[in-house]
């Protein structure tokens, strides 16, 4: 069947632990109705793994991301994350080495081997521009360059980290998509990364802590289009 598709540009909405249960359902939903509002952005929704089966139950387009999943095989791991088990349930997904999960790089290979054989698509983080030129030689689906200094604080990255992250990878490994989301708090922070060159981006605080969380997801989701039309018109 092979891993979901992914088309640029493409946006993730990363509640972390923020919301869970009917919250998330909720924002699940809203995501879902933006997807098909701009059937050109591949639109992502993390989940904890307890959400995981009920939000995959009521989207379609949507593309259902667990937070993490370890590099086991059924059988011992008590306590990890099957991977077997987070497909079951609904993921196409799954985020790798975020600021919050750190693993090594061994973690990562192994982790990366058995979502590649379970066609999971993988978004594999990195904190700094040598992180991820290391990363981009394990040729993961998305690599999401994000300082640690920067997450949760509405401050961006700069242009130059952008341009030089997006060079480096592209470099490497010119299929992988590249995801800029650093301090993302607004709609024209997604609209200028995608502008200077990011195939997508994401946000979390930015959406959960904003006075209609609902609306600035769909505001977010209608700025990556625009970007992404606006894009394609000047080439």
């Amino acid at each position: 069947m092979g891993k979901r598709k992914v088309q640029a540009p493409f946006f993730m909405f990363n509640p972390k632990s923020y919301l869970y249960g009917e919250d998330l359902i909720a924002m699940a939903q809203t995501a879902e109705k933006a997807a098909a509002a701009h059937p050109d952005v591949s639109v992502f929704i993390t989940c904890p793994f307890a959400d995981l089966s009920r939000v995959a139950g009521i989207t379609d387009r949507v593309i259902v991301t667990a937070q993490h999943i370890d590099g086991i095989k059924p059988g011992r791991g008590m306590g990890h994350v099957l991977p077997e088990a987070v497909k079951e349930a609904g993921a196409v997904a799954t985020f790798l080495n975020h600021a919050e999960r750190p693993l090594t790089f061994e973690a990562i290979i192994k982790a990366m081997e058995r979502a590649d054989e379970l066609d999971i698509v993988t978004i594999v983080c990195a904190d700094s521009l040598k992180e991820a030129r290391a990363i981009a030689t394990l040729k993961p689906d998305i690599i999401l360059c994000e300082p640690t200094e920067l997450i949760g604080t509405g401050n961006t990255s700069d242009a130059s980290y952008i341009t030089a992250t997006n060079d480096a990878i592209k470099a490497v490994s010119p299929k992988t998509l590249i995801m800029q989301a650093a301090g993302i708090s607004s709609a024209q922070d997604v609209f200028d990364v995608i502008k200077l060159g990011a195939d997508g981006t994401g946000c979390t605080s930015g959406i959960t802590a904003a006075p209609d969380p609902k609306q600035m997801l769909a505001d977010m989701v209608a700025a990556a289009s625009e970007a992404g039309h606006s894009e394609r018109s000047s080439q």
